[in-house]
């Protein structure tokens, strides 16, 4: 299967501002890319990297004024459901390995020193494992209210769980920090999630957030929001929670001016699949 994915992305600031953009596909999905073509509309110099946590950034200093950046790309996918193995157990703390441990402490986002008593009140009783995670993705899925307009950048994970209110990030901080208060390691994880395999929200588009959690020495998917094994999720950054993985950091002020997200399913002898144009 093959997946068309991008985004145009608009600012306006009014000085000269240094720009931090983490928006590129995760080195993990890189071989999997048949065809991608990026630009930013003033054709500054872009220096790439890589954060803390492996995903791939680009610095640049924009001039005042506006600028547009515009990504297209084209994915192998295996269009598979993602795998829920039901059978899969907690690593003990004492056997995690030493970059686990780091997803277990509480983080900007996720407070476990305010949710650890009611996390083991809720979810103590149940099985160890992928159960007791389907458990919490259970809890956060029909606890939460899914809105757009409540979207709020300082809502934290408390702030999801008291308000009952929030958007996709909202649901993976809480579910993220009850797993942590259970000694389960979980991580926040954005990047493309299509309508691929269920009815297309008439919603537009946008980024998705999930996590991730580590059991029987592996990470396993989980989305509390949409809480269904998906088709065709591509990562674009991983991180203890959104503060780690912003998509633009400005060191100044800026005005979103243009948001478009691109998520589609294509079929091989489509022209953009092959390389021959790109939006």
């Amino acid at each position: 299967m093959l997946i068309h994915t991008g985004y145009d992305i608009g600012l306006e600031v009014s000085a000269p501002t240094p720009l931090l953009l983490l928006l590129d596909i995760h080195p993990d999905r890189r071989n999997d890319i048949l065809f991608e073509d990026e630009f930013n509309s003033l054709h500054l110099p872009v220096e790439p990297g890589l954060d803390l946590y492996g995903n791939r950034t680009q610095r640049l200093v924009v001039p005042p004024g506006k600028m547009e950046f515009s990504y297209r790309a084209v994915i192998r996918d295996s269009g598979k459901l993602e795998e829920h193995p039901l059978e899969a157990r907690e690593v003990p703390v004492g056997d995690l390995p030493t970059y686990a441990l780091h997803f277990l402490s509480g983080s900007r986002y996720c407070e476990t020193d305010e949710l650890t008593a009611i996390a083991w009140q809720l979810f103590g009783n149940i099985e160890p494992g992928y159960r007791r995670v389907k458990a919490v993705c259970d809890f956060v899925h029909n606890h939460i209210a899914f809105d757009y307009k409540a979207a709020r950048s300082t809502r934290t994970a408390l702030g999801a769980y008291t308000e009952r209110i929030g958007v996709c990030r909202d649901f993976a901080h809480l579910a993220i920090a009850f797993c942590r208060c259970l000694n389960i390691p979980a991580r926040y994880v954005n990047g493309y999630l299509g309508d691929i395999g269920v009815p297309r929200d008439p919603a537009l588009m946008d980024f998705s957030a999930w996590f991730e959690v580590y059991l029987d020495h592996r990470w396993i998917t989980f989305d509390a929001r949409h809480n269904v094994p998906r088709i065709g999720r591509i990562v674009i950054a991983r991180g203890r929670d959104a503060a780690d993985v912003a998509m633009v950091t400005s060191f100044g002020q800026h005005t979103l001016t243009q948001f478009t997200v691109v998520t589609d399913e294509v079929a091989p002898q489509n022209p953009i699949a092959t390389g021959q144009h790109a939006a």
